[in-house]
């Protein structure tokens, strides 16, 4: 143990019952009394923070089931190759790249809560669509897809403006808030999958009606939220002004632009490897079903809530843009083990350390952001960060899914493990991340 945190321990030394280990600080460097406000004191008992986990809960309930339900109705259902399913994936997420910086716009000048409540009191009608098309033998490439698209419009529309409002209601610790809404996502991610994995069990039918009423759900939770103070005066200009005031913004903060630049660039074949490749490897290598494919991706979730639990003890992290891209080397040794085709067992807790490797790079790069954003373009500003992952998934959807048929399934792996190192390479030798330190220290 580092003889600091190790006599620190030993005193019985807390801030605010919080341990900062002294790795996270520069040598030499004394640890900064982190202050908390009246509000972050009482971090548990905020009940609008509270009312946004909850949204964050039925929401991320009925996205998870929808990450399963696309992957496993166009490859073990359609039975489609994997070329078709990457052109099919990245038409139905492309679209969303506008919409989520056209969403972020709004959410910057509307109330984002107001927008949060007619855009999921809409959602719940895709679902019930295709399951009337199911109904009426109407299941093909057609339906499934205007069905994600339809999802995924939505979902990109309403992402800027739900973690915008997380700053408005967790107060001035926002590292911690952002690791527990991480958290929440992953676990009820967990909970989607599971019961998505049982559409061949129970029908398809069943989980889209599970699907819809999270949504609804996730509305009422979000009506729970206090509208914003009526004092806030909102811009005159146009939305496409404003999209380009967001990209501005962006671009004119470097320690927000490279972050997004690396998370970017890794979620096309990172976050891409594993919406896209995964599944073939499930049906194709293992011979597995849609509860294989659901177990599989609950490990990986529960490696990412594992690792936001472990983050959350150690929060503030002094100099997250450092871990963040250490985690992308490690990320290499994770992939390279997959690629070599490990047993089943072996499989999932390869998975559930990628979920770990996941949960860290996730958190800290959206840490950053969000601590380094100015509130007034804080919506559009993290519109363009979520293009990192929502944006970024179809684009290495159509990519892997052409590697997968021209060179086999696992070397759909390879891109992500040169990606890796190339951007920690950059991360060190060309940006300033890895110098960045959170404004608590």
């Amino acid at each position: 143990m580092c003889p600091d945190l190790n006599n620190k321990l030993q005193s019985g030394q807390e801030d605010h019952g919080i341990l900062h280990p002294q790795w996270f600080l520069e040598p030499g460097k004394k640890q900064k009394k982190y202050q908390l406000s009246d509000t972050d004191n009482n971090f548990w008992r905020n009940q609008q923070f509270r009312a946004y986990l909850g949204a964050t809960a039925f929401t991320g309930t009925a996205l998870s089931m929808q990450q399963l339900l696309i992957s496993w109705l166009l490859v073990g259902i359609l039975l489609l190759p994997a070329d078709q399913v990457g052109l099919i994936q990245g038409m139905i997420g492309i679209p969303g790249i506008v919409l989520m910086l056209w969403g972020g716009a709004r959410a910057d000048k509307t109330d984002a809560r107001d927008l949060l409540i007619r855009v999921y009191g809409i959602a719940w009608l895709i679902p019930l669509a295709l399951y009337a098309c199911i109904d009426s033998g109407l299941l093909n490439i057609w339906t499934v897809s205007l069905f994600g698209l339809a999802m995924s419009t939505a979902f990109a529309f309403s992402s800027p403006a739900q973690q915008a409002i997380l700053n408005r209601v967790a107060g001035e610790d926002v590292q911690r808030a952002v690791t527990v809404a991480t958290a929440i996502g992953f676990v009820v991610q967990m909970g989607g999958l599971a019961l998505a994995g049982q559409m061949e069990i129970v029908g398809i039918d069943k989980v889209l009606m599970v699907q819809a009423a999270s949504l609804i759900l996730g509305a009422l939770a979000v009506r729970r939220i206090a509208p914003r103070e009526s004092g806030y005066e909102s811009s005159d200009e146009s939305i496409w002004q404003s999209v380009l005031g967001g990209l501005r913004a962006t671009y004119s903060n470097r320690i927000i632009f490279q972050t997004m630049l690396i998370n970017f660039v890794s979620s096309i074949f990172n976050f891409g490897a594993f919406s896209m490749v995964v599944p073939f490897i499930v049906k194709r290598i293992y011979e597995g079903d849609a509860v294989s494919l659901a177990t599989i991706l609950i490990v990986f979730y529960a490696g990412a809530t594992v690792s936001n639990m472990i983050q959350f003890k150690i929060m503030p992290i002094a100099r997250p843009g450092l871990w963040f891209l250490l985690m992308q080397l490690t990320r290499v040794l994770i992939l390279g083990f997959l690629w070599f085709t490990p047993d089943w067992w072996l499989l999932m807790v390869v998975l559930f350390f990628w979920g770990t490797n996941m949960g860290v790079t996730s958190t800290l790069s959206r840490a950053i952001v969000q601590e380094s954003a100015e509130q007034q373009h804080l919506a559009r500003i993290l519109s363009v960060f979520s293009l990192g992952l929502l944006g970024a998934m179809p684009l290495g959807a159509l990519v892997l899914g052409f590697i997968i048929e021209a060179f086999g399934t696992m070397n759909g792996l390879v891109p992500a493990m040169i990606t890796s190192v190339v951007l920690c390479a950059y991360g060190f030798l060309f940006t300033d991340v890895w110098r960045y330190r959170s404004p608590g220290f």
